[in-house]
């Protein structure tokens, strides 16, 4: 197939975008795929239409010409009103799939989606609604609770109607505030006090306008993914020191993985049942991912959905794929067939 594998962009997880979009696009490589690497706001300066997905190709090369604009990022959005680069709806437009790398707003929100299926771009992934919905964790929240998915309570806030009682929002300390619609646990704070609680606001809100106030749930954290309606195995993450946020997810030694959690069965299965239900929720297709903790007496709560979660060999989905017999190319192989089928079901 002729794939284009899309990456970087403009938001918060950039870095980590461009970190799965370079696995992916070798992954697909060593299975004979012509994969070419784009990062979707920064594009292509030129490629040859003669021979846009070329038998050899340099995927580090076109990895580190994506890295080469970071610096540059705000500069090109000032300059700007396309959020497309260069070449890039074109080279999409001649791709049997668009594997989408990207991570975090403008690319797992549902808006690139959207674009993609008025243009009859194929790509991977769920559709422009689902990833809307689960981009909003407020959102995701409500659609949780109307289906009996378990999930902490809490409520949405805008920067104009803040409350600083966290009592007349039925909660109280320690709390979780985050951003509505964050990802990488970027903008994350748990709190224990009014003070911490009055400047987490502050800092979440200039990530963005909503944020998201919940109780905190003390207790092991877990994440399953769904691939093609089936729930994979359950892995644990124990951070070695505070919670699972942005450095203990990318810093090398600073979390233990491990799968498949070291359970009981029937915990097993009742969290691979609520992440499934999780997904049929939140309308999800092809794949995603289902953030949980869980009590020492076994009570679980979904905290989100990822629709597009991390996707280096050392990712999370990669380690559940491997713990059913499938490598890091044979899952990103998987997960190009599956997403295919809803347009199979258009055809």
């Amino acid at each position: 197939m002729n794939i284009v594998v899309l990456a970087g962009g403009t938001s918060t997880e950039r870095a980590i975008s461009i970190i799965s979009g370079t696995e992916i696009c070798k992954a697909l490589r060593s299975k004979g795929e012509r994969a070419i690497l784009v990062d979707i706001f920064c594009g292509v300066p030129e490629y040859d239409p003669e021979d846009v997905f070329p038998e050899q190709y340099d995927v580090a090369a076109a990895s580190q010409l994506m890295r080469s604009y970071d610096d540059r990022i705000g500069q090109m959005k000032k300059e700007r009103r396309s959020f497309f680069g260069p070449h890039v709806l074109e080279l999409c437009e001649k791709a049997d799939i668009v594997f989408l790398g990207l991570h975090g707003a403008n690319g797992e929100d549902g808006k690139v989606q959207a674009a993609f299926d008025l243009m009859g771009i194929r790509y991977t992934g769920t559709g422009y609604l689902s990833s809307a919905m689960a981009m909003d964790k407020g959102i995701t929240k409500q659609m949780f609770r109307m289906n009996g998915v378990p999930t902490p309570k809490g409520c949405t806030m805008q920067h104009n109607a803040i409350v600083k009682d966290i009592a007349k929002l039925g909660l109280s300390f320690p709390v979780v505030v985050k951003t509505c619609c964050g990802g990488s646990s970027v903008g994350v704070y748990i709190v224990k006090d009014q003070e911490e609680y009055e400047r987490a606001l502050k800092a979440a809100f200039t990530y963005e306008g909503e944020v998201v106030v919940e109780e905190y749930i003390d207790g092991r954290e877990f994440s399953v993914a769904v691939v093609d309606g089936k729930a994979y195995p359950v892995i644990e993450i124990q951070p070695l020191t505070g919670f699972y946020d942005y450095t203990n997810k990318y810093k090398p030694g600073s979390t233990i993985e491990t799968c498949p959690a070291q359970i009981p069965a029937e915990l097993t299965k009742k969290m691979q049942q609520i992440a499934e239900a999780g997904a049929v929720a939140l309308q999800m297709e092809g794949y995603s991912r289902y953030d949980f903790i869980m009590k020492d007496n076994g009570d679980m709560y979904c905290l989100e959905a990822n629709t597009l979660p991390g996707m280096t060999p050392t990712s999370l989905i990669p380690q559940e794929a491997a713990v059913l017999g499938m490598t890091f190319a044979d899952l990103c192989m998987e997960l190009i067939r599956v997403s295919m089928k809803k347009y199979e079901v258009c055809e």
